[in-house]
């Protein structure tokens, strides 16, 4: 769980803090009517920095277990403007010719220069690609191919399960190469003449993220040996792992944003998902033998995520939420939405 401060604007209004950190990863939260404690791996308050998070989540480790062959998955939910994008990615004003401070740097950047320091560390050959797509209004579209973002085919097959065709996958050999990629697609105001990932303002959130976003990292090693004992290629075994990234757009209440229009069209897409999200969620956290037919076939998210969430996986779920005592509903439903979501067990 990560507490964002209360903003300048909550302070001015008056809001009132009722999300408190306890320690040893308890939660509690204290309002009129409300007064519960939650448990979780960790909790990181508001004064907890980027490299706390990094360090203190697990996420060196999943890194060093997708070199290992294993399918990685870190996914950041919440609330709209509850520090999703910030937690993953570090702040939204960097670019390239204006990059952000080192210690405000995401869980994306930090895990990137970790598989690479590794990789030159174990002195393995490692091939790394990327794939970045987004779903927006239940279309997957791809994030990297040249010229605007155009909706790709969803498929199945009994090797891969759920895929997308015709996604593009570009190789990377620094961090230069793979940061650029990614504050391409996530620059603000977008680049000229390429419309990349949604955002819009609202009530709640002036870059309110319209679509969840998925980057994939594919990690490719190969044991290094003496060529005199290469006697086959058999002899080499490799082993392809995936790091995947999820920004997921934050659950809204039209109401409370303000929005209409396509705003709002937006807004019923992306709750409708993490409705089929938290669905399926809730159904996987049922013991092995109560457990009925998941429905991640009910959204695109949910297809795209059904090996991360309860097949051969391993998932960190980081929930991003507000102290704010105006937040307190929304607080309340991804703190419940997190308790389920940590009762899920998969078999890597």
């Amino acid at each position: 769980i990560r507490v964002r401060p209360l903003t300048c604007t909550e302070t001015r209004r008056g809001d009132q803090q009722v999300v408190h950190s306890l320690g040893d990863g308890a939660v509690h939260v204290s309002a009129a009517r409300h007064d519960a404690t939650f448990g979780f791996s960790a909790v990181f308050d508001a004064g907890a920095s980027q490299e706390a998070v990094f360090e203190g989540s697990g996420m060196r480790q999943l890194v060093e277990l997708a070199m290992n062959g294993f399918s990685c998955t870190v996914f950041a939910f919440g609330q709209t403007g509850s520090g999703k994008t910030y937690t993953l990615m570090g702040p939204l004003a960097q670019s390239e010719a204006q990059p952000a401070s080192p210690a405000l740097l995401g869980l994306m950047q930090r895990s990137f220069t970790c598989l690479l320091e590794q990789s030159r560390s174990r002195g393995s050959d490692l091939a790394l690609s990327a794939s970045y797509l987004e779903i927006y209004n239940e279309q997957v579209r791809d994030l990297l191919s040249p010229g605007p973002p155009c909706a790709l085919p969803l498929r199945w097959s009994k090797t891969r399960g759920f895929y997308v065709e015709n996604q593009l996958s570009v190789e990377f050999e620094s961090l230069e190469t793979i940061v650029s990629l990614l504050l391409q697609v996530q620059s603000i105001p977008p680049p000229a003449g390429s419309q990349r990932r949604r955002t819009s303002a609202h009530a709640l959130n002036r870059h309110s993220s319209r679509s969840h976003a998925l980057l994939t990292i594919h990690v490719r090693s190969r044991a290094h040996h003496p060529p005199t004992l290469v006697l086959q290629a058999s002899a080499c075994p490799s082993k392809q792992g995936t790091l995947c990234f999820v920004d997921l757009a934050g659950s809204e209440r039209v109401k409370e944003t303000g929005s209409s229009g396509e705003l709002s069209v937006e807004a019923n897409s992306i709750n409708r998902s993490l409705l089929a999200l938290g669905h399926c969620i809730s159904l996987l956290a049922k013991p092995r033998g109560k457990r009925t037919h998941i429905p991640y076939r009910d959204s695109k998210l949910t297809r795209l995520l059904a090996r991360s969430l309860g097949g051969s996986g391993i998932t960190l779920m980081v929930a991003c939420i507000s102290p704010s005592s105006r937040c307190l509903s929304e607080t309340l439903n991804t703190l419940h939405y997190a308790s389920r979501a940590r009762r899920v067990t998969t078999r890597p």
